[in-house]
Protein backbone atom coordinates (compact mmCIF):
# COMPACT_ATOMS: atom_id res chain seq x y z
CA UNK A 1 0.00 0.00 0.00
CA UNK A 2 1.33 3.54 -1.05
CA UNK A 3 2.49 5.69 2.12
CA UNK A 4 -0.06 8.73 2.45
CA UNK A 5 2.33 11.64 2.81
CA UNK A 6 1.20 14.04 5.73
CA UNK A 7 -0.10 11.36 7.78
CA UNK A 8 1.59 9.98 10.70
CA UNK A 9 2.09 6.21 9.94
CA UNK A 10 0.74 5.24 13.41
CA UNK A 11 -2.31 7.05 11.99
CA UNK A 12 -2.72 5.15 9.32
CA UNK A 13 -2.75 1.65 11.03
CA UNK A 14 -5.53 3.02 13.00
CA UNK A 15 -7.70 4.04 10.04
CA UNK A 16 -7.03 0.61 8.71
CA UNK A 17 -7.60 -1.41 11.79
CA UNK A 18 -11.27 0.62 12.37
CA UNK A 19 -12.06 -0.02 8.61
CA UNK A 20 -11.21 -3.89 9.35
CA UNK A 21 -14.04 -3.86 12.01
CA UNK A 22 -16.59 -1.86 10.21
CA UNK A 23 -16.54 -4.08 7.21
CA UNK A 24 -16.52 -6.96 9.66
CA UNK A 25 -13.19 -8.55 8.70
CA UNK A 26 -12.00 -8.08 12.08
CA UNK A 27 -15.11 -8.70 15.04
CA UNK A 28 -15.18 -9.23 18.79
CA UNK A 29 -13.02 -10.93 20.27
CA UNK A 30 -10.28 -11.37 17.04
CA UNK A 31 -6.87 -11.20 17.16
CA UNK A 32 -4.97 -8.50 15.32
CA UNK A 33 -2.25 -9.73 12.95
CA UNK A 34 0.33 -7.43 13.55
CA UNK A 35 2.58 -9.33 10.48
CA UNK A 36 -0.11 -9.26 8.56
CA UNK A 37 -0.40 -5.60 8.94
CA UNK A 38 3.14 -4.61 8.64
CA UNK A 39 2.78 -6.74 5.20
CA UNK A 40 -0.18 -5.35 4.26
CA UNK A 41 0.63 -1.29 4.82
CA UNK A 42 4.27 -1.75 4.53
CA UNK A 43 5.12 -0.83 7.71
CA UNK A 44 7.01 -1.77 10.45
CA UNK A 45 6.34 -2.69 13.77
CA UNK A 46 7.16 0.15 15.44
CA UNK A 47 4.22 2.20 14.15
CA UNK A 48 1.32 -1.26 14.60
CA UNK A 49 2.57 -0.89 18.62
CA UNK A 50 1.72 2.40 18.68
CA UNK A 51 -1.78 2.27 17.24
CA UNK A 52 -2.39 -0.70 18.85
CA UNK A 53 -1.49 1.41 22.19
CA UNK A 54 -3.78 4.14 20.82
CA UNK A 55 -6.95 1.55 19.92
CA UNK A 56 -6.48 -0.07 23.40
CA UNK A 57 -6.69 3.47 24.97
CA UNK A 58 -9.94 4.30 22.66
CA UNK A 59 -11.65 1.14 24.00
CA UNK A 60 -11.55 -1.04 20.32
CA UNK A 61 -8.02 -3.38 21.17
CA UNK A 62 -7.39 -5.12 24.26
CA UNK A 63 -4.14 -6.48 24.63
CA UNK A 64 -3.32 -9.16 26.52
CA UNK A 65 0.14 -10.31 28.44
CA UNK A 66 2.33 -12.52 25.68
CA UNK A 67 -0.82 -13.48 23.30
CA UNK A 68 -1.38 -9.84 21.78
CA UNK A 69 -4.18 -7.70 20.95
CA UNK A 70 -8.14 -8.45 20.81
CA UNK A 71 -11.02 -6.58 19.49
CA UNK A 72 -13.51 -5.36 22.11
CA UNK A 73 -17.03 -6.11 22.11
CA UNK A 74 -18.14 -4.49 18.82
CA UNK A 75 -21.92 -4.32 18.38
CA UNK A 76 -24.86 -2.03 18.78
CA UNK A 77 -24.26 -0.57 22.35
CA UNK A 78 -20.71 -0.16 21.86
CA UNK A 79 -21.15 2.04 18.77
CA UNK A 80 -23.80 4.34 20.10
CA UNK A 81 -21.42 4.67 23.64
CA UNK A 82 -18.68 6.17 21.74
CA UNK A 83 -21.07 8.53 19.56
CA UNK A 84 -22.89 9.98 22.97
CA UNK A 85 -19.01 10.59 24.31
CA UNK A 86 -18.46 12.31 20.97
CA UNK A 87 -21.91 14.15 21.71
CA UNK A 88 -21.38 15.09 25.31
CA UNK A 89 -17.52 16.03 24.76
CA UNK A 90 -18.41 17.92 21.60
CA UNK A 91 -21.49 19.32 23.67
CA UNK A 92 -19.21 21.11 26.68
CA UNK A 93 -16.97 22.90 23.75
CA UNK A 94 -20.35 24.32 22.52
CA UNK A 95 -21.85 25.05 25.85
CA UNK A 96 -18.75 27.27 26.19
CA UNK A 97 -18.95 29.05 22.83
CA UNK A 98 -22.71 29.45 24.35
CA UNK A 99 -21.64 31.29 27.62
CA UNK A 100 -19.04 33.25 25.71
CA UNK A 101 -21.55 34.61 23.18
CA UNK A 102 -18.32 36.11 21.17
CA UNK A 103 -19.85 37.87 17.78
CA UNK A 104 -16.98 37.17 15.88
CA UNK A 105 -17.03 33.53 16.14
CA UNK A 106 -20.46 33.54 15.91
CA UNK A 107 -20.56 35.18 12.49
CA UNK A 108 -18.21 32.24 11.21
CA UNK A 109 -20.13 30.00 12.51
CA UNK A 110 -23.47 31.32 10.86
CA UNK A 111 -20.87 31.58 7.56
CA UNK A 112 -20.43 27.87 7.79
CA UNK A 113 -23.85 27.04 8.37
CA UNK A 114 -24.57 29.28 5.29
CA UNK A 115 -22.19 27.00 3.25
CA UNK A 116 -23.82 23.97 4.59
CA UNK A 117 -27.09 24.92 3.41
CA UNK A 118 -26.60 26.08 -0.03
CA UNK A 119 -24.74 23.32 -1.38
CA UNK A 120 -25.82 19.31 -1.55
CA UNK A 121 -22.33 17.80 -2.15
CA UNK A 122 -21.63 15.29 0.95
CA UNK A 123 -17.83 16.24 0.93
CA UNK A 124 -18.31 20.22 0.97
CA UNK A 125 -21.34 19.85 3.39
CA UNK A 126 -18.32 17.64 5.48
CA UNK A 127 -15.75 19.97 4.99
CA UNK A 128 -17.78 23.34 6.43
CA UNK A 129 -18.95 20.97 9.02
CA UNK A 130 -15.46 20.50 10.08
CA UNK A 131 -14.62 24.11 10.20
CA UNK A 132 -17.56 24.81 12.44
CA UNK A 133 -16.19 21.98 14.78
CA UNK A 134 -12.89 23.27 14.36
CA UNK A 135 -14.11 26.80 14.91
CA UNK A 136 -16.08 25.94 18.24
CA UNK A 137 -13.39 23.76 19.29
CA UNK A 138 -10.37 25.70 18.63
CA UNK A 139 -11.56 28.40 20.83
CA UNK A 140 -13.30 26.57 23.90
CA UNK A 141 -11.76 22.81 23.99
CA UNK A 142 -8.68 22.58 26.16
CA UNK A 143 -6.06 20.10 25.67
CA UNK A 144 -7.43 18.45 27.51
CA UNK A 145 -10.96 18.09 26.23
CA UNK A 146 -9.50 18.03 22.48
CA UNK A 147 -7.62 15.17 23.18
CA UNK A 148 -11.05 13.49 24.64
CA UNK A 149 -12.97 14.56 21.25
CA UNK A 150 -10.68 13.05 19.30
CA UNK A 151 -10.59 9.94 21.17
CA UNK A 152 -14.02 9.45 20.97
CA UNK A 153 -14.19 9.85 17.38
CA UNK A 154 -12.13 6.40 16.30
CA UNK A 155 -15.41 4.63 15.54
CA UNK A 156 -16.39 8.09 13.63
CA UNK A 157 -14.85 7.55 10.34
CA UNK A 158 -14.69 10.69 8.17
CA UNK A 159 -14.61 8.17 5.27
CA UNK A 160 -17.80 6.85 5.76
CA UNK A 161 -19.58 10.42 5.93
CA UNK A 162 -17.84 11.62 3.15
CA UNK A 163 -19.65 8.82 0.95
CA UNK A 164 -23.10 9.17 2.93
CA UNK A 165 -24.87 11.03 0.41
CA UNK A 166 -28.01 11.32 2.18
CA UNK A 167 -26.54 13.08 5.88
CA UNK A 168 -26.49 16.28 4.66
CA UNK A 169 -30.11 16.44 5.35
CA UNK A 170 -30.17 14.72 8.27
CA UNK A 171 -27.17 16.48 10.16
CA UNK A 172 -28.34 20.01 9.22
CA UNK A 173 -30.64 20.72 11.44
CA UNK A 174 -28.72 19.91 14.43
CA UNK A 175 -25.92 22.58 12.96
CA UNK A 176 -28.79 25.20 12.62
CA UNK A 177 -29.77 24.51 16.63
CA UNK A 178 -26.45 24.31 17.88
CA UNK A 179 -25.64 27.92 15.97
CA UNK A 180 -29.06 28.95 17.12
CA UNK A 181 -28.24 28.22 20.87
CA UNK A 182 -24.80 29.91 20.56
CA UNK A 183 -26.08 32.64 19.79
CA UNK A 184 -29.14 33.00 21.97
CA UNK A 185 -26.64 32.22 24.58
CA UNK A 186 -28.63 29.09 25.73
CA UNK A 187 -25.69 26.59 27.08
CA UNK A 188 -28.01 23.48 27.71
CA UNK A 189 -29.23 23.97 24.09
CA UNK A 190 -26.15 23.83 22.48
CA UNK A 191 -24.66 20.79 24.29
CA UNK A 192 -28.48 19.63 23.48
CA UNK A 193 -27.82 19.86 19.76
CA UNK A 194 -24.25 18.06 19.86
CA UNK A 195 -25.76 15.10 21.46
CA UNK A 196 -29.24 14.87 19.30
CA UNK A 197 -26.36 15.19 16.34
CA UNK A 198 -24.43 12.70 17.98
CA UNK A 199 -27.63 10.26 18.27
CA UNK A 200 -28.51 10.56 15.03
CA UNK A 201 -24.92 9.29 13.53
CA UNK A 202 -24.71 6.36 15.54
CA UNK A 203 -28.43 5.29 13.73
CA UNK A 204 -27.29 5.96 10.02
CA UNK A 205 -23.55 4.54 10.58
CA UNK A 206 -25.54 1.67 12.40
CA UNK A 207 -27.90 1.14 10.13
CA UNK A 208 -25.30 0.81 7.40
CA UNK A 209 -23.42 -1.28 9.32
CA UNK A 210 -26.16 -3.99 9.39
CA UNK A 211 -27.00 -3.43 5.50
CA UNK A 212 -23.29 -4.64 5.25
CA UNK A 213 -24.28 -7.57 7.24
CA UNK A 214 -21.44 -6.83 9.82
CA UNK A 215 -24.24 -6.32 12.84
CA UNK A 216 -27.25 -8.92 13.22
CA UNK A 217 -30.93 -6.33 13.53
CA UNK A 218 -30.76 -3.80 15.83
CA UNK A 219 -32.45 -4.14 19.39
CA UNK A 220 -33.41 -0.12 19.33
CA UNK A 221 -35.55 -1.18 16.21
Amino acid sequence: MPKKYGVKEKDLVVSHVVNLVLTGKLRSGDRLDRNEIARELGLSRVPIQEAVVQLEHDGILSTRYHRGAYVERFDESAVREHHELYGLLSGMASGRAATAGDPTIIAELDGEVAQMRSGRDARQFDAHAKRFRATVNGEYAGPRLQAAIDSSQTFIPQTFWECYAEHRDRLLPSYEAELDAIGSRDRDAARAACARRADTMADILLSELVRRGVLQRLHSE
